[in-house]
């Protein structure tokens, strides 16, 4: 996933667990434009954990993605991929 964003050189995206919420998770929920396209929309479900790093060089990825139902009128996440699932490590 190279084609990450579009930003300035030098830029480096730390925003706090408020600033994730209170600016950007606020925003794309009210289906409002972010300045900076730093978050990418991705659906987690088609495609693996390991494909989602590329060649970055980072620790931290931030992206958008809806929830999928294991079953439509449950209330379990379906967290299965082609190849595996992805796990919740904490809460």
């Amino acid at each position: 996933m190279n084609t990450f964003s579009h930003v300035p050189p030098g830029f480096r995206f730390h925003p706090t667990d408020e600033e994730l919420v209170d600016y950007y998770l606020r925003k794309k929920v009210a289906s409002r434009r972010i300045d900076l396209d730093v978050i990418k929309d991705v659906d987690l479900y088609k495609i693996e954990p390991w494909d989602l790093q590329g060649t970055e060089e980072q620790n931290e990825w931030y992206f958008f993605s809806h929830k999928d139902k294991k079953y439509p009128t449950g209330t379990r996440t379906n967290r299965a991929t082609k190849a595996g699932f992805w796990k919740l490590l904490k809460r």
